[in-house]
């Protein structure tokens, strides 16, 4: 299993629409994505790791799947549409990471 992690660094000025990321963007990358999606979770950063510390990601996104070769097969064709999108609910530049799950 891979995660495909999408993070929204925290910043004087960065602004995120969680209603919009939540209720239009991510379910619309779902439906792109089919059934190579295997799960989805969204992180709302709440604090770092000491007493009144912000948060270093404003918002992480992460998405399932059963191998990188799908990951790209299911992704590639709607990259364009799935990063047109992202003004709409923020001015960050997010950051991506491909993880294996080991646990």
């Amino acid at each position: 299993m891979i995660k495909v992690s999408v993070m929204y660094p925290n910043g004087e000025g960065n602004k995120l629409d969680f209603d919009y990321y939540c209720n239009k963007h991510i379910p619309m990358v779902q439906e792109k994505l089919g059934a190579a999606c295997k799960g989805v979770a969204v992180d709302q950063g709440l604090s770092g790791a000491g007493p009144g510390a912000p948060a270093i990601y404003a918002a992480m996104g992460h998405l399932l799947f059963d191998s990188i070769e799908d990951f790209q097969t299911a992704f590639g064709p709607h990259a364009t549409t799935f990063m047109a999108d992202i003004p709409n609910y923020t001015n960050i530049q997010p950051i991506i990471q491909i993880s294996s799950v080991l646990i």
